[in-house]
């Protein structure tokens, strides 16, 4: 029997930790096994600060792990490779330049003849439809055509391996699902020059429409929690009952870590406060009411809300654990139900229901007590955001403990338990 291939990328046992302001370690990624072969489009799904970015930066070999090792084709990862091209999350075009300019920028590292450089980038941006617009200007352009600027320029270089920063997010639905097609139809029939790709996302009907394997990950650290394949042949139905099996059995993978990471958050102490769901009032409030209404009768299956409210999973999942943490949801499985409180919440005018936040979000976010706490203490009843931000990072990382301070002040603003102001970065307690 000959060996199998050797993977086009391979991470072994990688490991990635940033320094805490004390100078301790503060794990991001941890033991991470990861092999992507020829024919492939591999899934990175994971909720916000599971480090699928981070992944994806060590697979282009533009960071190094702390420990373990990435490897390109067999060989040591030690740097940007001939070979890798990288999709970005927005645009990141310069306004300046013409499209076929920005597009010949991915040969820049190749050194090629003026006239061999303009006939690959005309040939890649006639294959991503955009024929006719190589001279005009970014600014001429909608947003889904500017991403095919994007993927041209990826492309011209004729990469192996094409990595994928959650490259349809920045767009409109109906634009992100026209080029989502476009480009797997152009994997289909293997017009496209790369071996493999590796695409972050966090829509799970995305994976589940263009990934061969889908990789959940984990967080604090981030770790693999589990893989599924997806055995369906293209194209794929959205409606096929074995499709919503495999986006249901993704949602219940996704919401079990979830409910150990909540159980973590309300046990842990004040000072040790995991970061909180980034779930802003108003989203709230509208996604409770949603489910109080007549078509759900308080509850519902995470994968129809999210149709119905057009939610990608880390629109969803916060706003779900955000619920959950403040006593105002249950979930079993992938099965959202309002509690008793949840119901009172959703049925109550506005008075009333910041009076019933304001209980539950004391009772429930120790975080929020703890800063209550602090700001009763102090003679003034003031204290500066960074007294908090520092104590947050011996736990978080420093992006995590900022968004997760901004959380608190939006909800702590709504259940009028604090005031902040943002121009002296100062917490005060309401007189």
């Amino acid at each position: 029997m000959p060996p199998e291939p050797t993977p086009i990328l391979e991470l072994r046992q990688v490991s990635m930790a940033y320094a805490k302001p004390s100078g301790e370690p503060l794990p991001v990624l941890a033991n991470v096994d990861l092999s992507l072969r020829s024919g492939e489009i591999l899934g990175l799904l994971g909720r916000s600060g599971s480090g699928k970015s981070t992944l994806l930066r060590i697979a282009a070999g533009l960071i190094r792990p702390t420990s373990g090792e990435a490897l390109y084709r067999g060989q040591p990862l030690v740097g940007p490779a001939a070979g890798i091209a990288v999709v970005f999350q927005t645009f990141a075009l310069y306004p300046w330049l013409t499209v076929q300019r920005n597009v010949e920028l991915g040969l820049d590292a190749l050194d090629l003849p003026p006239a061999q450089r303009r006939q690959r980038a005309l040939s890649a941006i006639d294959l991503i439809g955009l024929d006719g617009f190589q001279s005009a200007y970014p600014r001429e352009l909608s947003g889904g055509m500017r991403q095919r600027v994007g993927f041209a320029r990826a492309i011209v270089s004729d990469p192996v391996l094409l990595l994928m920063d959650e490259p349809f997010s920045a767009l409109d639905v109906l634009t992100a699902e026209t080029l989502r097609t476009d480009l797997l139809d152009l994997w289909v029939e293997r017009s496209l020059p790369t071996e493999a790709v590796l695409l972050v996302t966090h829509n799970i009907e995305e994976a589940v429409l263009m990934c061969d394997r889908v990789l959940v990950l984990g967080s604090h650290p981030g770790q693999i929690a589990a893989e599924i394949r997806i055995p369906l042949a293209h194209p794929r139905n959205r409606l096929a009952a074995n499709f919503r099996a495999l986006v249901g059995e993704i949602y219940a993978t996704l919401t079990a870590r979830m409910a150990t990471s909540l159980a973590a958050v309300s046990a842990a102490p004040p000072e040790e406060a995991h970061g909180l769901p980034r779930a802003a009032i108003s989203r709230l409030n509208g996604f409770v009411e949603t489910l109080a209404a007549p078509a759900h009768q308080g509850q519902c299956e995470l994968p129809e809300i999210a149709r119905a409210l057009a939610l990608k999973v880390d629109e969803l999942l916060p706003l779900v654990a955000a619920l959950q943490l403040l006593g105002f949801a249950e979930l079993t499985g992938t099965r959202i139900r309002l509690t008793a409180a949840g119901r009172v919440f959703a049925g109550s005018a506005t008075q009333e229901r910041k009076r019933l936040f304001r209980e539950h979000l004391l009772r429930f976010v120790p975080l929020a007590a703890h800063v209550v706490q602090v700001l009763e203490e102090r003679p003034d009843h003031r204290a500066p955001r960074e007294r908090f931000e520092l104590e947050l990072q011996d736990h978080l990382q420093r992006e995590d403990a900022q968004r997760t301070l901004s959380i608190l002040i939006d909800w702590g603003r709504y259940a009028e338990v604090l005031v902040y102001d943002a121009r002296t970065r100062v917490f005060s307690q309401i007189a």
